[in-house]
């Protein structure tokens, strides 16, 4: 079951959100009914769960995992983004660091699910680890998909620029999209279905052909505001439990990763076998293998104090 839900960011925007959960059942009656007697003592309850999706994604990204989660969570909610998915796109933004991590709080706080745990990918990601430095009050524990900590810099940015410049723009059919993201693409080093499939998600299509759902241009105004720093100040200052995940062939190499999770105060690491950077469309069982014991250990723990 998924149900939108609109939110109103700091600044007035409006944000969709994407709330999944099991089909209405009485667990607990099915439980007595399986084995009579009394209730037995189990962990606490379970945390709220707010998804992240990384730059061009959308909520709907998340929908496997959600439903996964959705499946032991009392709330597991995708937000889309400000500049993304079904979310407002500003022409003037703004696209800023502290704009992305206002609106998870708003979205933390406007849906009751704090101390939430906060689970990105990518620049989602950044933006989970950001949120739980600035608002420990609300991230009960984060988890970090193939994020790097270190800059980016100015090339790397007139690359993603190039790039862009290359997307056959419309394309004619659905197919085209997958066909071109998942095996045409120059930035490809092989063949990826998964990859066309996840960029089939972010388009719509209108009278011309199928175009994406965001605006390229701002895209690049949101990494800018991330891709020339480094962000390891804001990783140390993360106090609650933080997994930090990656693929084998992503982009966080296992150096880094294990240097984040160094520099984190109660950083934990796993990784992915056979996935490249969209983890959880590459290898969604690998993927929950990874997080799993992670969730499970928070669940287990009460949430720390915040001062």
């Amino acid at each position: 079951m998924v149900r939108r839900i609109d939110l109103t960011a700091a600044d007035g925007l409006r944000l969709a959100a994407w709330e999944y959960a099991d089909p209405p059942k009485d667990r607990d009656e099915e439980r007595d009914q399986a084995a009579p007697g009394p209730p037995a003592a189990g962990p606490a309850r379970a945390p709220g769960v707010l998804l992240l999706h990384g730059l061009m994604g959308r909520a709907s990204h998340w929908a496997a995992t959600a439903r996964w989660l959705a499946e032991r969570h009392p709330a597991v909610v995708a937000l889309d983004q400000r500049g993304h998915g079904r979310s407002d796109k500003p022409a003037d933004g703004p696209y800023t660091r502290e704009a992305y991590v206002a609106d998870a709080a708003a979205a933390v706080e406007q849906l009751g699910l704090g101390p939430a745990v906060v689970i990105g990918h990518a620049m989602g990601g950044l933006t989970a680890w950001q949120l739980a430095a600035e608002r420990p009050d609300l991230v009960r524990a984060v988890v970090v998909s193939d994020m790097r900590a270190s800059a980016r810099g100015a090339a790397s940015q007139r690359e993603w620029e190039d790039w862009f410049a290359t997307w056959p723009l419309p394309f004619a059919t659905l197919a085209d999209v997958r066909r071109w993201f998942g095996e045409d693409d120059p930035w490809l080093e092989r063949p990826s279905p998964a990859r066309g499939a996840w960029f089939a998600e972010v388009m719509a299509e209108g009278p011309d052909g199928w175009r994406p759902l965001f605006s390229r241009r701002l895209m690049l105004a949101t990494r800018d505001a991330w891709a020339h720093d480094a962000h390891w100040d804001s990783l140390a200052l993360v106090r609650c439990p933080a997994l930090v995940v990656r693929g084998i062939d992503g982009e966080l190499g296992r150096a880094e990763a294990q240097e984040m999770v160094r520099v984190l105060p109660a950083g934990t690491y796993a990784e992915v076998a056979d996935a490249g950077h969209l983890l959880h469309h590459d290898q969604p069982e690998g993927w929950r293998a990874a997080v799993q014991p992670f969730l499970d250990s928070v669940g287990r723990t009460a949430p720390a104090p915040t001062a």
